[in-house]
């Protein structure tokens, strides 16, 4: 299992900032289910299409960069459903669409809970969280009584308020990501931010234009709509997924790879990837982005394959008892052969360089990525405190501490103080 290693089918994420969203995504529904109840529901042929729509997306979610689970069906069906203004339908108010989405979400992770698939609950509430902030701020912007009435001049401030209502809620989803990446892999807040604002350009626009074509076409045309609409959101879910399957088939070479080294007898078992546990752990203190992450793990996992090449294995995997000498030959074999690959260019690279000690490397060359400082320093703490080893940590930070500027990159090492300074432990 690697480092970043799939979260538990059935997850929370944490019990802090899980808590709070799930209570606050509960207080929310529950409001909106009884001023729904008390109200009647309007137009119940569009509340049914609509949540047939989110329940089946629910259904075929998935995970992207790792851990990130996204619903493009889903969320534009919910968004759609939130912005309708048709002129020969009610429009409904912002209880029902809460009401109607939060079901739906509950209907569509069902059948996953049973089939023992992997889903989240605090996601999917932030889903039905963040398109109630689309409601609200739609809503406050376009009236009830206000719908198309086929002018530019009309139809133009509907539109613009379509946008803003998507971009509210990828802002809102975003700052809720953001803080619970913060709380689950200590990553600096601006830097988790980013890369939810990242992740937000890249697939949130998709899925929000297709609530925005949902909504326009549905209202304009009623329930022949969504059968118009559906098929480029059904593309735009192959699209995920097929990235989504190449990212497991990376995921799956790499872990064979450096499977071989345990195997062959030159690293301990579960080695590499407790060396990758540390260094996704300092990459996620240090705010390095999602495709830097990818590297870096993939690095670490693979940074012992050319040993491979020498000519007998170190005692129990222990690479420091090796010359300087063999272990930078080791790391320029161990990148050659993983250049061959075509694609993992960029982790030849953090390879190459994984061996190079500070003084002579990256304080003199910053075209050597930190990720190679971050593995150096990795596989050194997880070959003094590993299996077998018996150094405390205390004692591990303490001989690392001895070589800081000459064999360590500083910033690496004193990220790698404050990862174990918050208990990490393999």
């Amino acid at each position: 299992m690697t480092a970043t290693a799939e979260a538990d089918r059935f997850t929370t994420r944490n019990l802090g900032s899980g808590v709070v969203i799930l209570a606050a995504g509960a207080a929310v529904g529950i409001a909106a289910l009884l001023m729904t109840v008390r109200h009647g529901v309007s137009e119940w042929s569009f509340a049914i299409t609509f949540g047939a729509l989110i329940a089946i997306g629910e259904m075929v979610q998935f995970n992207v960069y790792g851990n990130r689970n996204r619903a493009p069906i889903a969320t534009s069906a919910a968004l759609g459903y939130a912005m309708l203004r048709g002129p020969a339908l009610t429009p409904p108010d912002i209880a029902q669409i809460i009401t109607v989405v939060g079901i739906a979400t509950m209907i569509g992770v069902g059948p996953r809970a049973v089939a023992g698939l992997r889903w989240d609950v605090v996601v999917s509430c932030r889903r039905v969280l963040s398109v109630a902030c689309a409601a609200v701020v739609f809503s406050a912007l376009i009236p009830q009584s206000e719908s198309w009435n086929g002018s530019w001049r009309q139809s133009m401030p509907i539109i613009l308020a379509m946008f803003l209502g998507v971009l509210a809620a990828g802002l809102t989803d975003a700052l809720i990501g953001a803080g619970q990446a913060t709380e689950r892999y200590n990553r600096p807040f601006p830097a988790g931010l980013r890369d939810e604002l990242v992740i937000l350009g890249q697939i949130g626009m998709a899925m929000g234009i297709g609530g925005v074509l949902l909504a326009a076409g549905t209202s304009l045309v009623g329930l022949w709509g969504p059968p118009l609409v559906v098929v480029p959101l059904l593309l735009t879910q192959f699209a995920f997924r097929r990235f989504a399957s190449a990212q497991r088939t990376y995921r799956t070479t790499v872990r064979s790879m450096a499977r071989s080294t345990e195997i062959a007898g030159f690293s301990s078992p579960g080695q590499n990837a407790r060396t990758a546990t540390l260094a996704v752990a300092v990459g996620n203190d240090l705010g390095l982005t999602p495709a830097r992450m990818e590297a870096l793990e993939y690095a670490a996992l693979l940074s012992g394959v050319g040993q491979l090449a020498l000519a007998d294995p170190s005692p129990g995997g222990a690479s420091l008892l090796r010359t300087r000498e063999e272990r930078q030959r080791a790391a320029e074999i161990g990148a050659s052969v993983i250049e061959r690959s075509g694609v993992l260019d960029h982790v030849a690279e953090i390879v190459r360089h994984s061996n190079d000690p500070y003084r002579q490397g990256r304080a003199n060359n910053a075209d050597i990525p930190v990720e190679s400082g971050i593995v150096n320093v990795a596989l050194a703490y997880e070959q003094l405190v590993g299996e077998g080893s018996g150094q405390s940590p205390d004692k591990a930070m303490e001989s690392i501490g001895l070589g800081i500027g000459a064999e360590y990159d500083p910033v690496v090492v004193e990220s790698l103080r404050r990862v174990i300074g918050r208990g990490f432990r393999f």
